[in-house]
């Protein structure tokens, strides 16, 4: 599937032949005309890049960019006619990738969007996140989300879900898993195991209305879709 590009851009005429180019390249286009509803398409749309222009009606780019940030980390390129360094540090302080002085050359955007998607298929194959369903973990960030909403686990539960993800589809014992969170040293009863599963599944299978923490009776756990 094309990777799509929302260009937020007041100036009709530009915004029309930046799509155009973009089109025959091969990207699917959206556009917005002022800055609120280009932050609103930011926070809703799913596009690998956003074309975005400080000086809009409605809220300025900069404004637009500050705001989606709480949300939204999809790649920046900002397009503007203002050409002062403080412009430029603003925008990439608040989280812009790249910077695009107008008039450009086409060519020379282009290429700074293959540059910014290239950066960006990199991070997202480097990311060590597991995903099983609606669920997923982030071992860097030290987070757990499910359906988009995030999930307060304790260190001891969120090692037992990393291991159950890192092994999804695998039935897991209970002996495993102690070695595995708890310790080779960890003296005490194996249904401690059983305890912590029940606070998965509470935080997690209940609240949500899954069913991914699963029992093989006389085996152990495994976590499956």
């Amino acid at each position: 599937m094309a990777d799509r590009i929302l260009i937020v851009e007041d100036e009709a005429k530009l915004a029309r032949f930046v799509e155009l180019e973009l089109m025959h390249e091969g990207y699917a286009v959206d556009k917005a005309a002022d800055g609120r509803d280009g932050l609103g398409m930011m926070e809703t749309g799913d596009y690998a890049l956003v074309l975005l222009d400080i000086m809009l009606p409605g809220l300025n780019g900069l404004e637009v960019l500050r705001r989606a940030r709480r949300t939204v980390d999809t790649p920046v390129i900002m397009l503007t006619a203002r050409d002062t360094v403080m412009d430029k540090v603003t925008g990439l302080d608040m989280g812009a990738e790249d910077y695009v002085t107008k008039p450009f050359e086409i060519e020379e955007l282009l290429a700074r969007i293959r540059a910014c998607l290239r950066k960006s298929a990199h991070r997202e194959t480097a990311s060590h996140a597991l995903k099983v369903g609606p669920l997923e973990l982030d071992p860097d960030r030290h987070t757990v989300a499910c359906a988009g909403q995030p999930v307060e686990l304790t260190h001891r539960e969120f090692d037992l879900l990393k291991i159950l993800m890192e092994n999804r589809g695998i039935v897991l014992s209970r002996n495993t898993l102690i070695e595995r969170v708890w310790g080779y040293e960890y003296i005490g009863e194996t249904n401690v195991v059983d305890v912590y599963i029940r606070y998965l599944r509470g935080k997690i299978d209940d609240q949500f209305g899954l069913k991914l923490i699963q029992t093989v009776r006389g085996v152990g756990y495994v976590l499956r879709e």
